[in-house]
């Protein structure tokens, strides 16, 4: 805990400044971290004619937690975070798990990403790993996304429709043609979702729609 609570937000040197590409996060509406974020556009490299460029950052959780030090040591013993209907139990202290390891919107944060340009049959053309200072422009939930996709955008996914829904749509769409051609095996598994009262007795325990949107993220 004390090592967690002195750790300070990173700045961009020696990092490549990804700040000016519009990231976003999408998760369940009941996430409570926010560890990964995406973004696609259409590739301007005339070579590539109908490829994506991608972007598919993650929070740099390696700068914090270094090789056996106190934080290393106690995520061994802990092993994974733990996820219950109405809490978590993180593997990290929170002030790195909710805070400085969080991709939270409109805040700096070093994260680990992969830039890759993928062609018109999803074929992936090139790529370069890097270590980057970022910034989500928005914390977008499955089912919003999924319906500013569909038509029915709201005032956060309005102004990221044409910038950022639509393109990250495109490279998904390319990247499952390309999947169904190789003839991958898709496990479409229910998962569920248990809905607790104020006392913490479960009342109703529902399915969770599987959308494009969360194939969208696997994908990428």
């Amino acid at each position: 805990m004390e090592q967690a609570n002195r750790a300070q937000p990173v700045g961009v040197q020696g990092r490549t400044d990804l700040r000016g590409y519009d990231l976003v996060t999408i998760d369940g509406d009941d996430a409570r971290d926010f560890d990964d974020a995406v973004w696609a556009t259409a590739d301007d490299d005339p070579a590539n004619p109908g490829g994506h460029r991608l972007l598919v950052a993650i929070a740099d959780v390696a700068w914090y937690v270094r090789p056996r030090d106190a934080l290393d040591r106690d995520a061994q013993e802990r092993g994974n975070s733990v996820y219950f209907p109405d809490r978590v139990v993180p593997m990290l202290p929170e002030a790195l798990s909710n805070d400085l390891c969080s991709l939270r919107p409109e805040v700096e944060r070093a994260c680990m990403a992969v830039d890759m340009r993928i062609d018109r049959r999803g074929k992936i053309v090139r790529h370069r790993f890097l270590r980057g200072l970022m910034r989500s422009r928005a914390r977008l939930t499955y089912e919003q996304v999924q319906a500013a996709a569909d038509g029915r955008t709201d005032p956060t996914t309005a102004p990221l429709l044409d910038t950022v829904i639509r393109p990250l749509y495109a490279a998904y769409a390319v990247l499952a043609a390309a999947r169904r051609r190789r003839g991958t095996i898709e496990l479409d598994l229910p998962e569920r979702r248990v809905f607790l009262d104020e006392a913490g007795i479960p009342v109703e325990i529902r399915k969770r729609v599987r959308l494009a949107s969360h194939m969208l993220i696997e994908e990428l």
